[in-house]
This record gives C-alpha cells, structure tokens and sequence, in this order.
C-alpha cells in the first residue's frame, strides 16, 4: 500500500495527528478520543480489514508533556501490509479497551495496567497480571524505583518467607573515590 493511497483511504474517516513511514512501515498517530472509531474502522473496512492485532506496547516518557504512549501493531493479511498506531496520554487521562475488537487486547491492557499504571475504560478484568496482587506501584514507571520498596526473602530460623521494608544503609550509597591503599 503506498503512502499516498494509504493516506487518501484513511485519513478520510480517521483524523489523523501525524503520519510516518519509516522502513515501509506506516505509523500514524491519533488522538486518544478517536482510537475506538479508529480501530473498528481499520478492522471492518474493505480497503483496511487489519483484523490482526499483533501487539500493544506502553512506553514511559517521563518529564514530556504526555508521559505515556500505547503502541499498538496492526497487521492486516488481506493486503499484506502493517500498520503502527501511537496514541499519547499523560496521567490523568486513561485509554478506551480495544476488548470489543481485538478480543487478543485483554491481556496486553491487563500487563500495561500492570506496569505502567494506564487505566483502559470499560475492560472486563483490568486487574495485576505479572505482579503479586498485594504489590503497590507501576515497577515499569521511569520514576519507581530500581530496588522497589519490599524486600522478600526466605528466613531459614523462622522456616517462611518474609517481607520487609528496605533499609539502604548510607554507605552503599554513597560512593567514595579514595582508594583505601
């Protein structure tokens, strides 16, 4: 599909932010409103039928206007083509589940749910998938931090598994550049 055509087909019903063809890879941006109507589009068309979807991915921009940007890859096996599809949302603003389309999203949106902290309206089950249901926080937030805030381990006198608080001691955390020889 050329860029042109693609562009002349889609851009009539979808209103398009922002086109990219990187590789012959088409990628668009839309507007977060619009990615319901967008998508059943793209799938039900006969000039689209990307009735495939591959994956959604969540990314952290951190200190951007929109922190996060669900990636989404379409794939239509009709006319042999993909399509990349990013919609940006800061933290307030949350995503419309693709579950009613993709049936394959449900757990995609359960996993950025999980790790990022995207809230995806009207999902049959938004609930932890990766992490324990008693975690607190999105481990793949840019600002969570590396070491978490528990630590678990097993006590060999007490015979189970312990959880605890972390307590970083000063100095591992600070580093000192004298030699001590």
């Amino acid at each position: 599909m050329s860029k042109l055509n693609f562009l002349k087909n889609i851009n009539k019903i979808i209103p398009i932010l922002n086109y990219q063809q990187i590789h012959d890879q088409n990628i668009i941006i839309i507007k977060n409103t619009n990615a319901f109507v967008s998508f059943q589009f793209l799938k039900l068309n006969i000039g689209c039928l990307f009735t495939l979807l591959n994956y959604i991915a969540g990314v952290d921009l951190l200190n951007k206007n929109y922190r996060f940007c669900i990636v989404y890859d379409l794939l239509s096996l009709t006319y042999n083509s993909r399509l990349r599809i990013k919609i940006f949302l800061n933290e307030t603003m949350f995503a419309f589940s693709l579950f009613n389309i993709y049936i394959n999203s449900n757990w995609w949106e359960r996993e950025i749910w999980d790790l990022y902290g995207i809230y995806f309206d009207q999902h049959p089950d938004l609930r932890r998938i990766l992490t324990d249901y008693g975690f607190e926080g999105h481990p793949m937030r840019k600002d969570f931090p590396i070491y978490g805030y528990v630590e678990v381990r097993y006590d060999e006198t007490k015979k189970r598994v312990l959880i605890e608080p972390i307590n970083l001691s000063q100095e591992f955390r600070v580093f000192n550049f004298e030699t001590p020889w």
